[in-house]
């Protein structure tokens, strides 16, 4: 029987799974994915206190749908034998899914890195809120001024003083102009102080050391500078883009029978980007790869990825939060309104479970159209500057 193999048990993995059991119908395939945890993490959501909160359970996903989890980590990928090698265990496959995400890139040669935290993965998000459980007016060092680091400082910000460092001049400094009034607002209502063309050159026991010479206080310092796919790229492609992403086409193929989904997967947006390592693409991304894995076996037609519109929605804690539409991010909603927002696509971001005919149904829509953002009367978009001044006054 042909096999398909999906490494990874991410959004961009399980979705993939789903999709190739869409593909697959009652036709005879055999479909695996492998991954060494039992649960899916939303990853999105690990900046929030109870990161245990943010996990579902992938045997209710992939049973279901007749998926079998091997509950193992892949060290290796040989394209020429079309094997992976899964624990000491070699698996053979007719199509491969890379699936394998990212990971924080973590500073090389830092004093006192082990003292970090982060909230890249569950077992960080819980050992960080472990640390800080029960305290109030703790302090904290968060580095990395982009999504991750706003997130986390701003959520930090309402049991304790944060300091938020980062090398770039600006705060968001890859979001770009669009919602940066928006967040230094935000960042100056919760009190979190920002020090800007710096970073962190030492950690020590309940102190860190900037670069710029200075001695802070800190009872947890953060780490949330950069992200980049799984090593795994490198097995499949030596031409590996700036975030180590194996580049695929519209169909999301790297290699004859290689697919590429999610962290991994350099695919294009439109002619002028490159998907973002996001839930918001790794979902359809992961979609459209498993399907045309399946579908290439079964001789079906493969589908295009062709994603939806781009949009950014940020939490800033007890500030709101804010959303934005576009590639220049123009703030659709902010304040209570955008935390709304953000509260909802949290939610949604749930795949369904136990249900076959449910998570099928859900693979099957690739472009997602979110009922609970506001739309424009007369364009049909969300967010008109009317009802944009209106959701402000409501905040």
């Amino acid at each position: 029987m042909a096999h398909v193999v999906i490494i990874g048990g991410g959004f961009a993995g399980v979705w993939s799974a789903a999709g190739a059991a869409l593909a697959r119908g009652a036709a005879e395939l055999r479909i695996t994915l492998i991954s060494p945890n039992e649960h899916l993490v939303l990853r999105p959501r690990l900046y929030e206190p109870e990161p245990d909160l943010a996990k579902v359970e992938l045997g209710r996903i992939l049973g279901p749908i007749g998926v079998e989890h091997l509950r193992a980590s892949v060290s290796t990928i040989d394209t020429g034998r079309r094997v992976v090698v899964a624990d000491g265990r070699e698996i053979g496959y007719d199509r491969l899914v890379l699936a394998a995400g990212s990971k924080l890139v973590r500073p090389e040669g830092l004093p006192g890195a082990e003292r970090l935290f982060d909230i890249d993965t569950l077992d960080g998000a819980r050992r960080l809120a472990d640390h800080l459980r029960g305290r109030e007016d703790y302090r904290a060092v968060v580095v990395g001024a982009g999504f991750v680091g706003l997130e986390a400082a701003t959520e930090l910000a309402a049991r304790g003083r944060v300091l938020l460092v980062d090398r770039s001049q600006v705060v968001g400094h890859q979001l770009g102009p669009g919602p940066r009034e928006e967040i230094e607002a935000a960042l100056d209502r919760l009190r979190v102080e920002r020090r800007l063309g710096t970073t962190v050159t030492e950690v020590g026991d309940g102190y860190a050391v900037l670069s710029d010479g200075t001695r802070v206080e800190a009872d947890a310092v953060v780490w949330s500078a950069g992200m980049r796919a799984s090593e795994l790229a490198r097995q499949i492609s030596g031409e590996l883009d700036h975030l180590g992403r194996v580049p695929v086409d519209r169909h999301l193929r790297a290699l004859p029978e290689v697919f590429a989904a999610g962290d991994t997967a350099a695919a294009a947006f439109d002619a002028e980007h490159t998907v973002m390592q996001a839930c918001q693409h790794a979902t359809p991304l992961g979609k459209v790869a498993g399907y045309n894995a399946a579908a290439d076996l079964l001789g079906v037609p493969p589908r295009d990825f062709t994603p939806g519109p781009y949009v950014t929605c940020l939490d800033l804690g007890g500030a709101g939060g804010i959303f934005t539409r576009g590639w220049d991010r123009r703030v659709m909603a902010s304040g209570a309104a955008g935390k709304e927002i953000k509260r909802q696509i949290n939610q949604f971001i749930h795949p369904p479970v136990d249900d076959a005919a449910k998570i099928l149904a859900a693979a099957d829509r690739v472009l997602l159209e979110l009922p609970f953002f506001p739309r424009d009367e007369e364009s049909g978009q969300p967010g008109s500057t009317a009802a944009r001044r209106s959701w402000r006054r409501a905040s």
